[in-house]
């Protein structure tokens, strides 16, 4: 049985991150954040599902922008949130 690649994946493009220095959000709002996730679509950054206020998650259902991978050294996974697996 052959793994069918995820159709979000379409949707990666090369993105810049908008704010490398941090969560866009928690940046904004002065809030603590454990891991970045960058948005392959748009080039947003949020924050993961382990920190308080979850950007990423937000991002990616707001926006349909449903494709992040880590924004941290040395991490090469890709996420899909409509999916809830790896991408």
């Amino acid at each position: 049985m052959a793994i069918e690649p995820d159709p979000h994946l379409s949707m990666v493009h090369d993105v810049t991150p908008s704010t490398p220095e941090g969560c866009e959000e928690c940046l904004l709002l002065g809030s603590p954040w454990v891991h970045l996730r960058l948005c392959l679509t748009c080039g947003h950054v949020g924050c993961c599902d382990s920190s308080p206020l979850k950007h990423a998650r937000s991002h990616a259902y707001a926006e349909q922008h449903p494709i992040v991978e880590p924004l941290e050294a040395g991490e090469t996974w890709r996420w899909c949130y409509a999916h809830e697996a790896m991408a």
